[in-house]
């Protein structure tokens, strides 16, 4: 295998941690002649070929490949794990159907655990009675191992192991390294009965240390969010240790583009059930409902009722339009700081909104939105520094904001249990995309009380977004039995997780859009809301997922002590309380709308600079327009455009330069809806320019 790519180059860095050694040591090692480097000859920087590197790679690894504990410790150690009280079902279960599994079978394994049900506890304890190797644990991100090393780290109070009581004695582990660059080398790993890593760390293109591990190093692979584990890197892993017993752990086993998974599934354990049990929060769907929308489309205005609306939302037009509506957008927001302060107001606890917007310059529209209304929101996207980004993270916490407004972030592996209102304000094509969204607000506040008021979370959205459809999926599959939850899955809506992306609509970072194409709403006056709840007690599955229920200390379960109907009443008298809600609009202090609206204005007009560096074709660094216009002299492209656009909106806005903080509302509202006009005003204006100085040449 690595006999093909023998004139392969590495850095010292990559060289030291393909052999498994420190820096110092293996520049000790060119000091001394013992394995001399290569200087570049344009750069002078020192690499090493990787036929210069393999026997020395060798050599190393000729240590020994097993601590003798290694091997034994997973069939040895008394773990208490499937009549163990302190771990949840689900953790049970799992170590049950995957014992029984690999008793017959070596194919590789899924199981189904919903977002906090503890899939790392389910890690933690599946190797025990099962295999007699090393494990190697997978995770997609760095936010996941990190949680992962922590809970399997036995210097740890507060490991997994010990805080459940799964195990009594460490004094021979189990011991845990983590592949986390040049901290870690092949030693550490001999020696550990875990081995922890993100793919990227493990199956980069440098392959760094996939060939450092002889064959059979590890007897069990494990892969956190295991609806990644299609991908070629996981794949390569798969085929690197053919022979491990290899189980993937997700919740949402399937994937947007329809692939399998590596794996047939051995266990599932619903979302229902663990609403039930109160291990993640009770789920309620409110839907913005107007009755009459009016609109622009293509210069035709329209008028239609919800009727008309709920058979339009088929037409992806016009859902992109109700997504990127200010009027639509105002009545989300306002259904979900109304529902945020209700839920506050029950017992005092601060619960939070997270918000799921189209794009960047739309995640700002939707938190100025939350600004005007007096709820403290940021947004954050990955076109922010990663210390922007960890400014936000901490005011949410901290509890500074109210609101996070979120452009494809915040996925796998992020805990906030404060989050309780999802706001969406894009529609979701992909299901397993909508579930890892609402995700967010699933991990509950308080465990062990499955009716505790702070333990409900809400989905709020716009008919129009047709995002319910999503939400009837995830209930129809989820409330499936085995059989058709597979049936469903061959079925399921696939599709891009939002139409359009790639196109400055998706993540930010595709190609600048304009903002007056499509559908335009001009007015929406909205009658009600549409509340259902996942824990619906007319549908017969619900009250039988609850009427099965065992009480704990008893033979009992819950059918022993009240009847179908008598708990439907109880259940529906219970919900009565999610009706209070209704709409009405909130009040703006016009102050308010005038300064976010200036800071929108500022925004979008950076945003329309940079469409027009595209449509121009000029290289942000370039200095093209600093030779045409003397107001710019000397700026790169970039900052030149914003200048001119600046100055072009100032122009339109007939206010002298440095004087906008003047300007009243009506004029910052009559700029900001002809920016684009302004932007084509200035492109044309480059263009001329720049074919006047050429004929002057």
């Amino acid at each position: 295998m690595v006999n093909e790519t023998l004139d392969a180059t590495f850095s010292v860095g990559d060289a030291a941690d393909y052999l498994g050694v420190s820096i110092q040591t293996l520049r000790r090692w060119d000091s001394s002649g013992k394995l001399k480097s290569t200087r570049h000859p344009a750069s002078k920087y020192r690499y090493y070929l990787l036929a210069d590197l393999e026997p020395y790679r060798t050599k190393l690894l000729a240590a020994p490949e097993n601590n003798p504990d290694i091997g034994h410790l997973f069939q040895t150690a008394p773990a208490n794990i499937e009549g163990n009280d302190n771990l949840r079902e689900p953790q049970q279960e799992a170590h049950r159907h995957t014992r029984q599994h690999f008793a017959t079978s070596s194919d590789a394994a899924i199981l189904q655990i919903p977002v906090g049900c503890g899939k790392t506890g389910v890690m933690a304890t599946l190797p025990f009675g099962i295999t007699s190797g090393r494990v190697l644990v997978i995770t997609p991100n760095l936010t996941i191992l990190k949680g992962v090393a922590a809970a399997l780290d036995i210097s740890n109070p507060n490991c997994f192991w010990r805080t459940r009581k799964v195990l009594r004695s460490f004094t021979n582990g189990p011991y845990r390294a983590i592949l986390n660059g040049r901290n870690a080398n092949i030693h550490d790993c001999i020696n550990s009965h875990f081995v922890l890593t993100n793919i990227q760390q493990l199956a980069s293109s440098a392959d760094r240390w996939l060939p450092q591990f002889p064959d059979g190093f590890f007897d069990m692979i494990l892969v956190d969010e295991g609806h990644h584990n299609t991908a070629d890197s996981w794949r390569k892993v798969f085929a690197r240790f053919p022979d491990a017993k290899v189980v993937s752990v997700t919740a949402t086993p399937f994937r947007t583009d329809g692939e399998p998974l590596v794996g047939t599934s051995i266990y599932r354990y619903t979302y229902a059930q663990a609403m039930v049990k109160g291990y993640i929060k009770r789920l309620h769907a409110i839907n913005v409902a107007p009755q009459q929308i009016e609109f622009t489309y293509r210069n035709d205005k329209r008028r239609h009722s919800l009727e008309e609306v709920l058979a339009l939302r088929e037409e992806a037009w016009f859902r992109r339009g109700v997504a990127l509506a200010p009027e639509c957008n105002r009545h989300i927001v306002e259904a979900s700081i109304r529902r945020c302060l209700m839920m506050r107001e029950h017992t005092g606890f601060h619960h939070q909104v997270v918000a799921s917007a189209c794009s960047i310059d739309h995640a700002r529209q939707v938190r100025a939105l939350y600004e005007q209304r007096g709820f403290r929101a940021a947004e954050i996207h990955n076109d922010m520094r990663e210390e922007e980004r960890e400014v936000v993270l901490n005011a949410l916490r901290s509890n500074s904001l109210d609101c996070i407004v979120q452009v494809q972030m915040l996925g796998e592996g992020f805990d906030h249990p404060r989050l309780g209102v999802a706001a969406i304000f894009r529609p979701y094509r992909s299901l397993s995309a909508y579930i890892q969204f609402i995700g967010r607000i699933m991990r509950v506040n308080f465990e062990g009380d499955t009716q505790h008021v702070d333990n409900e979370g809400f989905i709020i959205s716009h008919v129009g977004l047709n995002n319910d459809a999503r939400w009837n999926d995830f209930r129809e599959i989820e409330l499936a039995d085995q059989q058709m939850f597979r049936e469903l899955l061959t079925s399921m809506n696939t599709g891009p997780e939002f139409e359009g992306q790639g196109s400055g609509t998706g993540t930010g970072t595709g190609t600048p859009r304009r903002f007056d194409t499509g559908m335009t709403a001009v007015d929406e006056i909205v009658s009600h809301f549409i509340i259902n709840s996942f824990l619906d007690p007319n549908d017969n599955r619900v009250l039988e997922a609850i009427l099965s229920q065992p009480i704990a200390g008893t033979p009992l379960t819950v059918r022993d002590i009240i009847s179908p109907e008598k708990l439907r009443e109880q259940i529906l008298k219970n919900q009565e309380r999610l009706q209070d809600q209704q709409p009405e609009e909130m009040a703006v202090q016009p102050q308010d709308e005038r300064v976010t609206l200036q800071k929108r204005l500022d925004e979008r007009t950076k945003s329309v600079a940079n469409r027009l560096l595209s449509d121009l074709g000029l290289a942000r660094a370039g200095r093209d327009i600093g030779k045409l216009f003397p107001d710019v002299r000397g700026k790169a492209n970039s900052a030149a455009l914003i200048i001119l656009m600046h100055i072009a909106v100032n122009e339109a806005m007939d206010i002298p330069e440095g004087k906008r903080k003047q300007a009243p509302t009506g004029k910052l509202q009559e700029a900001f809806a002809k920016l684009d006009a302004i932007g084509d005003g200035l492109a044309q204006k480059i263009r001329a320019a720049t074919i006047q100085k050429k004929g002057t040449v």
